[in-house]
């Protein structure tokens, strides 16, 4: 079930978490891609990626928000889609992310209540119970569900992590001026405001 994005209402508590986001580090498989992996005959991956969360990300960086990817896996699509998107720091082939988190948070001087960590699946626990915002997935394991400070929507790979860049951006008053930016854009040229 993939659910349409509505306008949110987010908790209080969450909101404050959010507020203080310097830095979201994202999981890939099941969080920026549907968890699917296709191998075809010689070996090469496919993942799905979505459009929206790309467009999320792009905002949280222009916002000034870093964005950074720490994946299990290793794959030669995740560094052509982190280039895409301007994301300079990707961990692949962490079997155990906290070496990466914590070389991130030195390199970035963020603290972890300054993080927002997104992941789906066990891998991903120590790091949600540390971070400030902890967030799982609408299809995330329960576990992750239990102890996340929140849960998306969407499922992993259908505009989960959008959710989170909005809230992160609603947070700190920077969502609306975004949502300003392209409504103005349908003026007719040439008129004075």
């Amino acid at each position: 079930m993939h659910h349409s994005m509505q306008k949110p209402t987010y908790p209080q508590p969450v909101l404050h978490k959010a507020n203080n986001i310097k830095l979201l580090i994202c999981d890939v498989d099941g969080v920026l891609s549907n968890g699917q992996v296709i191998i075809g005959n010689d070996g090469e991956e496919l993942k799905t990626f979505n459009i929206k969360d790309g467009f999320g990300l792009k905002c949280l960086q222009n916002a000034g928000i870093a964005v950074a990817i720490i994946t299990g896996r290793n794959s030669k699509i995740v560094e052509k889609r982190c280039q895409e998107l301007g994301i300079e720091h990707y961990y692949q082939g962490q079997s155990n992310k906290q070496e990466a988190f914590d070389s991130l948070c030195q390199n970035l001087s963020v603290k972890p209540e300054q993080v927002c960590h997104i992941g789906d699946d066990l891998p991903d626990l120590p790091l949600l119970l540390q971070v400030g915002l902890g967030v799982t997935v609408a299809d995330g394991h329960w576990l992750m569900q239990q102890h996340a400070d929140w849960v998306t929507q969407n499922n992993g790979g259908f505009g989960a992590v959008r959710e989170v860049c909005d809230l992160i951006l609603h947070s700190q008053n920077k969502l609306e001026a975004i949502h300003q930016e392209y409504l103005t854009k349908a003026q007719p040229s040439g008129v004075k405001q």
